[in-house]
């Protein structure tokens, strides 16, 4: 087994890594990665960004938001989170089997004095809180199975990042069930540096002796950037992947109260109806027509200022609407 340890902490580079490693590396080799990101909210696949991603808080901190390639759901990485892959022939695994992967890492943190146990869905968890989520994806015979792992995460900006403003949602995508969490080093007999942590599970998974590392050459970084670039970097693979909902929110402006039902797919907006006890002048059709099409990302407050909110509901800025709609 290869191993590549990535020394970037740019999520959408990351997850270029993994699809690179996974599709165009030898078949014949089987590989592990391990990785860091910096602040970031990854998604799974099949997941809405807006039912999980507390925008407002992920603006304010600067938080990026990725999509994986596989299922299961929402988890916030920092510095203190170690993230590990697997890219194997399904040969060597039977099915959706996560225990052959997580059973080294839950044996590593045995050893380090931390009572982990393997929840038999994905989950691993000390004294019953969550230290581990675990996903597949499987093509063409080929298994990718990754972890991330807190080690020294920082929870209060989990719990920031990944609560969702009040708003009713109605889609037919995969929402994430919140779990009680907590970080290896809250339950560790000592303190565990991430150095510490890495030989340690290393050691465990290949071995005490030389390791094989893969190195990247410079035509391999060069589609990485390239598939980092055109894909997982864009609002459109993160926020756009052919999703539609439905969704209200409401909020109580000092100017008035104003609730939104809209109907988005694709992160744009298909109808859009404001109601409330604002006031303003001018018919809010007008408005909510001059908002159809309009993408739900960072320019939307524009949008909205172009349109001439202060016609349509008078004291109410552009961006504070914009914030409402995007969550």
């Amino acid at each position: 087994m290869k191993y590549i340890e990535s020394n970037s902490t740019d999520p959408y580079y990351n997850l270029a890594l993994e699809e690179y490693v996974f599709n165009d590396l030898p078949r014949d080799e089987s590989y592990f990665m391990l990785w860091q990101n910096a602040n970031t909210i990854v998604i799974g696949k099949y997941q809405n960004a807006w039912e999980e991603v507390n925008q407002k808080a992920v603006d304010e901190k600067g938080i990026k938001v990725a999509r994986r390639l596989s299922g299961g759901g929402a988890v916030y990485h920092d510095l203190g989170n170690l993230n590990f892959t697997f890219i194997v022939d399904q040969k060597d695994v039977k099915g959706l089997n996560f225990k052959i992967f997580v059973k080294p890492v839950v044996e590593t943190l045995n050893a380090l004095g931390v009572p982990a146990e393997f929840t038999g869905r994905n989950d691993i968890l000390v004294n019953g809180m969550k230290i581990s989520g675990n996903s597949q994806y499987v093509k063409q015979g080929r298994v990718m199975h990754h972890g991330c792992i807190m080690l020294s995460t920082d929870l209060s900006r989990v719990a920031d990042a990944l609560k969702v403003r009040e708003a009713k949602f109605s889609s037919r995508n995969s929402k994430s069930v919140r779990s009680r969490v907590t970080t290896i080093n809250a339950q560790a007999p000592r303190e565990i540096t991430m150095e510490e942590f890495k030989t340690a599970l290393k050691e465990r998974i290949l071995g005490t002796g030389e390791v094989e590392n893969y190195r990247l050459t410079d035509r391999d970084e060069q589609a990485i950037m390239e598939l980092r670039n055109a894909k997982y970097s864009t609002w459109e693979w993160n926020y756009g992947s052919d999703i539609r909902y439905e969704m209200r929110r409401e909020e109580k402006f000092e100017n008035g109260l104003v609730t939104v039902d809209l109907t988005a797919k694709d992160g744009r907006i298909e109808n859009i109806h404001f109601s409330g006890d604002f006031f303003g002048n001018g018919p809010i059709e007008e408005l909510e027509q001059a908002l159809k099409g309009a993408r739900m990302d960072q320019n939307l407050a524009e949008i909205i200022r172009r349109a001439g909110l202060e016609e349509y509901m008078a004291g109410i800025d552009p961006a504070e609407l914009a914030a409402l709609i995007r969550g």
